[in-house]
């Protein structure tokens, strides 16, 4: 039988206490059983003085290439009990035990002085989470999500932030979040931000499709193989995790694990920021094994150049969603591959990825665009 009850209380003290600005870390949980009904409840994250913070022991991790969301920006952890620790794997995510609990937290820069609707377009988060800490009069808190490792499996938790940023609920209906982003030269667009429900969130997260377990999709090796900013000083990922304790196995040389583009990166070639691109926004579904293996595409960064990249190949159950162009990719030919098309739509049976964002992702688009432009071949003969 769980202590759960008591734990509440504990874990909403040391809320109070950290939101009222005692400048300390909260104690990260892992919580076996139930659905604790505040993110204040595991632990993985804290308010200091004004300042969203780690709990104890959690590890923040960032993305080579990271999953579009509407221009959302993105703060993840990893965390293990005591005695806890992941095993390496290559090609795959990382092995992790019962009892891991990782979180993924959604926010946009603040446009202007005012917490409201108006967000700032940028893909600069030099600022935004820095020494450890992340000033909450900066930035608008939207969500957080959770996955916990336990007995059963993988389980997905959305939390959604309150309007004052002092509490997020779990929140399992999904919502629409009104929210305006402003880009730098002012541009203003309007958009429904769509926080997922717990079975879109086991939808995403269930990249195969034989077995339809939910599973992490990012942290692999070659997604986290990068340098990150922690409060002690620069440090590669990888390496941080194993000197906290919570990975093991992880090769001598960093050199011989994967690594995928770091996105805008101008010193890498176009086919690396473009492959990269496309792995971590689609192939979690469009892989041999995945929720889209039916149409043949296959866009993880070991498909060879040819059909199963979508190459001069023939839709297979697309529906609407080809724009009436005759392959996936058409070498040389942005405006006539279907790639391109879906990318470049919002419309629910149309767009790709189906999921996770209500905008066009436009320097995603164009990079895309420019990949299929120099491609050289023809689909004729």
């Amino acid at each position: 039988m769980t202590r759960l009850p008591q734990f509440l209380a504990t874990a909403s003290l040391a809320w109070m206490l950290t939101a009222c600005g005692a400048d300390e870390r909260p104690d990260a949980q892992y919580i076996a059983e139930g659905n604790p009904p505040l993110l204040s409840d595991w632990g993985q994250v804290g308010l200091s003085a004004g300042d969203l913070v780690l709990g104890q022991d959690v590890v923040a991790y960032d993305m080579n290439t990271g999953l579009f969301t509407d221009y959302a920006h993105k703060l993840r952890t990893i965390w293990m009990p005591d005695g806890q620790t992941t095993s390496y794997r290559e090609d795959d995510v990382l092995d992790f035990p019962v009892g891991t609990v990782i979180t993924k937290t959604f926010y946009y820069p603040r446009a202007g002085n005012a917490l409201d609707e108006r967000v700032a377009r940028t893909d600069d988060l030099s600022a935004d989470f820095s020494n450890g800490r992340m000033d909450l009069d900066n930035v608008r808190l939207i969500e957080t999500r959770i996955l916990v490792h336990r007995e059963s499996g993988w389980v997905a938790l959305p939390y959604r932030w309150n309007d004052d940023q002092t509490e997020a609920r779990l929140h399992r209906v999904g919502a629409i979040i009104p929210l305006t982003l402003v880009a730098d030269d002012g541009a203003e667009e309007a958009f429904n931000y769509v926080m997922p429900n717990t079975n879109q969130c086991a939808g995403c997260h269930a990249p195969d499709s034989n077995s339809r377990e939910i599973s992490p999709i990012g942290p692999k090796p070659r997604h986290i193989n990068r340098d990150f900013a922690y409060a002690d000083g620069v440090h590669n990922q990888l390496s941080r995790l194993e000197q906290t304790g919570f990975l093991q196995g992880l090769p001598g040389d960093l050199g011989a694990v994967p690594q995928n583009a770091a996105w805008g990166d101008a010193d890498t070639s176009l086919d690396d920021l473009a492959r990269a691109y496309l792995d971590v926004n689609c192939s979690h579904c469009h892989s041999e094994v995945g929720p889209a293996d039916t149409s043949g595409l296959h866009l993880e960064p070991d498909t060879p150049f040819g059909p199963s990249l979508g190459v001069c190949k023939l839709p297979i159950a697309a529906g609407s969603g080809t724009g009436n162009r005759p392959y996936d990719i058409v070498p040389g030919e942005p405006e006539n591959s279907i790639l391109v098309y879906r990318i470049d739509n919002v419309e629910p049976d149309e767009m790709m990825p189906e999921l996770g964002r209500s905008t066009i992702h436009t320097e995603g688009l164009e990079l895309v665009e420019r990949w299929i432009a120099e491609m050289t071949g023809s689909c004729e003969g």
